[in-house]
């Protein structure tokens, strides 16, 4: 299984309606630019923080947002997951 975590030296940022995921400090000289993100995405990244499993951070979006299936969920996760990886990393755990 594995935890999916932000980065170090990536930060998000609220800009009206979107949000912007931007590399700081050493994490600049690797990747110059941001992503943008809408409130979904900044929910994803606020979890992401803190570092999660992909089957949790599912769950809770099937708690966050009514009416939302489990195969879209993963559809949506795994489509963002695949966007953000210069600004998430992936660490193998043991259950």
């Amino acid at each position: 299984m594995k935890i999916y975590r932000a980065k170090k030296g990536f930060i998000i940022r609220a800009m009206g309606d979107d949000h912007l995921i931007v590399a700081v400090g050493e994490a600049a000289d690797v990747f110059n630019g941001f992503i943008r993100t809408n409130g979904t995405g900044a929910f994803f990244w606020h979890e992401l923080e803190k570092g999660i499993t992909k089957e949790d951070l599912v769950r809770k979006m099937l708690e966050k947002y009514e009416g939302l299936d489990e195969e879209k969920a993963n559809r949506d996760l795994d489509e963002y997951l695949d966007r953000m990886t210069v600004a998430i990393e992936a660490e193998e755990y043991a259950e």
